[in-house]
C-alpha cells in the first residue's frame, strides 16, 4: 500500500472516530434533554394533581357545611314543632296535675 492510501485509510479512521464520540455526546445531550424534560413533565403533572386535589377537597367540604347547616336547620325545624306540642299540652297536664292532686 502507498503512503498516500495509508493517510487515507488512517484519515478515514480518526473521521469515523470523532463521529462516533460526536454521536455518542449528541445521544448524552438527548439522554439528558429528555430526562429533564421528563422530569418537568412530572413535576407539572404532581402540582396540576395537587391543585385538583386540593379544589375537590375544598368542594366536599362546602358541601358538607350545607348539608350540616341544613340538617341543623331541619333539626330546629322539628325541635320547635316539638316545644310548641309541647305548649299545646301544657295547660292540660298542669289541669290534670291540678285534678290528681285535688283529688286526693
Amino acid at each position: 500500500m502507498s503512503l498516500e492510501a495509508i493517510q487515507k485509510v488512517a484519515g478515514a479512521e480518526q473521521a469515523a472516530r470523532e463521529r462516533r464520540a460526536e454521536a455518542a455526546e449528541e445521544a448524552k445531550r438527548i439522554v439528558a434533554d429528555a430526562e429533564r424534560a421528563g422530569k418537568q413533565l412530572v413535576q407539572d403533572r404532581r402540582a396540576r394533581a395537587e391543585q385538583e386535589a386540593r379544589a375537590m377537597l375544598a368542594d366536599a367540604e362546602a358541601q358538607a357545611e350545607k348539608k350540616a347547616e341544613q340538617t341543623l336547620a331541619d333539626h330546629a325545624a322539628r325541635c320547635e314543632a316539638l316545644k310548641q306540642d309541647a305548649r299545646k299540652r301544657l295547660d292540660k297536664a298542669a289541669a290534670l296535675i291540678v285534678g290528681r292532686v285535688g283529688n286526693s
